[in-house]
């Protein structure tokens, strides 16, 4: 039971996001179900693990569609629950948030925003081409008690798919440096923001530095840079040269190959591997000024040129910083498969349906009634996918700091399990599962949110809780 309590006080936290004290006991229903639930089969599922009656699917269909719970404030009051409960790790003295985009395969012809996507990793499991929604995301990195690094996540919103106004020229980019912004106005510290290669941009970068922000970044090997310009003795007529000569980044391996250094890996989880690294700063025409570039021989891994806008980091600081962008996919791999925190399957039954090769939806000719139920579908989705993040944050939050309960609660088996490290989210999961009937028979604290789900139960999908009708 102590998971249980642990868990309501931080959903509590949430309140504030919830124009009714009703509102806020059907989300708290709904993050339950998401925490627990064995399969990802939409909110059926959760109707499922609970032993809700029937009749409740239909309620629940409505949380995700309520204006009542306010998309923005549930973001910002997390965010900083997010702050409170974990310990974020930080670059100095800079927190870390991880951003990465993700394409989720959706193939219902009534679902706004849904077009063909490419997804430039393939594999035996990943299509090159797949329709579905395209995601951005962004996640906090936090150290536990015992060392242990995580990406929680804050956030996750479709930015694609569908236009509204031919006006709005506002690309990926634009939407994710506003998403970002967005975050850091409720985190309210210094923060420095690690991604792969596609936001290496100025629409990413220039909002970030404005904002007293930095960013680490792989970049491509085709990049270039420049020397600062020398600037002549006596002054002439016009405007100062800024950018000097030209660098192709490529041609340093060749070039400055007896200036490289050995250095262990930084990389966390790499022991007893030698890899080389040369750094430079000059000037980097997207943002104008000087930066650091790294330019890193990986044994294994090949060439890297990672690049930092923070130029009080040092070469092998950069270099561990970049190695943790991968958290955020192990945090995907999670809300995926174990979650489901992107499952959702709610269709628009007044759509036009989208023909199979399709792009972007372009709304602007269609009727105001027309794009606003467009806009309560997409807002659902994002509700959805958020109230995903938090559970998925919960569960971090009960692996990290309640590690013994959770594994004393597991009550099953696995092969690689190690209860002297931290349980994934699914045993955390398993562990909820087990200890839910202990947590609603217990009458020795009668609270709104047991007696909220007591109601809703069907005792006879669900003999066990009979003594706590």
């Amino acid at each position: 039971m102590a998971l249980w309590w642990a868990w309501f006080r931080c959903v509590q936290e949430l309140r504030g996001a919830c124009a009714r004290r009703r509102t806020f006991l059907w989300m708290s229903l709904v993050l339950a179900g998401l925490s627990i639930r064995a399969d990802l089969a939409g909110v059926s599922s959760i109707v499922r693990v609970l032993g809700l009656k029937p009749k409740v699917y239909r309620r629940l269909l409505h949380v995700f569609h309520t204006p009542g719970l306010d998309l923005e404030k549930l973001t910002g009051v997390w965010t900083e629950l997010v702050l409170r409960l974990f310990t974020p790790f930080r670059v100095g003295n800079r927190l870390v948030l991880i951003g990465d985009g993700l394409k989720v395969a959706k193939e219902g012809k009534k679902m706004p925003a849904v077009k063909k996507l490419h997804q430039s990793s393939q594999n035996n499991s990943k299509s090159e081409y797949i329709f579905g929604h395209s995601f951005q995301a962004l996640g906090l990195l936090a150290r536990g008690p015992l060392g242990h690094l995580c990406c929680v996540p804050l956030a996750s919103r479709i930015h694609e798919g569908v236009v509204f106004t031919n006006r709005d020229r506002r690309t990926l980019l634009d939407k994710f440096a506003l998403l970002f912004l967005d975050l850091a106005s409720h985190i309210n510290a210094p923060t420095v923001l690690i991604v792969d290669a596609y936001y290496a941009s100025r629409k990413v970068l220039r909002p970030l530095l404005a904002q007293a922000h930095h960013i680490i970044t792989r970049l491509k090997c085709t990049a270039v840079a420049y020397y600062p310009a020398v600037q002549p003795k006596i002054r002439r007529p016009g405007r100062p040269r800024v950018y000097g000569e030209k660098v192709r980044l490529r041609d340093l391996w060749r070039a400055r190959a007896k200036q490289f250094i050995e250095a262990p890996s930084p990389v966390y989880g790499e022991t007893g591997i030698t890899l080389r690294y040369y750094t430079i700063d000059l000037l980097w025409r997207p943002v104008g000024q000087l930066v650091r570039f790294v330019l890193v021989e990986h044994p294994t891994r090949g060439r890297l040129i990672v690049m930092g806008t923070d130029l009080s980091l040092s070469a092998l600081e950069l270099i561990a910083c970049y190695g943790y962008r991968f958290k955020i996919e192990v945090a995907f791999k999670q809300a995926l498969h174990t979650l489901g925190s992107y499952a959702y399957h709610f269709w628009m039954m007044t759509m036009t349906p989208i023909p199979r090769r399709s792009g972007n939806q372009y709304l602007h000719r269609k009727p105001k009634p027309y794009r606003d139920h467009v806009r309560r579908k997409l807002a659902a989705y994002h509700r959805y996918v958020q109230l995903g993040c938090i559970a998925q944050g919960l569960l971090q939050y009960l692996a990290l700091y309640f590690r013994r309960d959770v594994w004393a609660h597991f009550r099953s088996w696995l092969r690689t399990m190690n209860p002297a490290q931290p349980p994934s989210e699914a045993v955390v999961a398993q562990a909820l599962r087990n200890t839910l009937p202990e947590f609603l028979l217990d009458n020795s604290d009668e609270h709104d949110f047991k007696k909220f789900i007591l109601e809703r139960t069907d005792f006879e999908r669900c003999p066990q809780l009979q003594l706590a009708a």
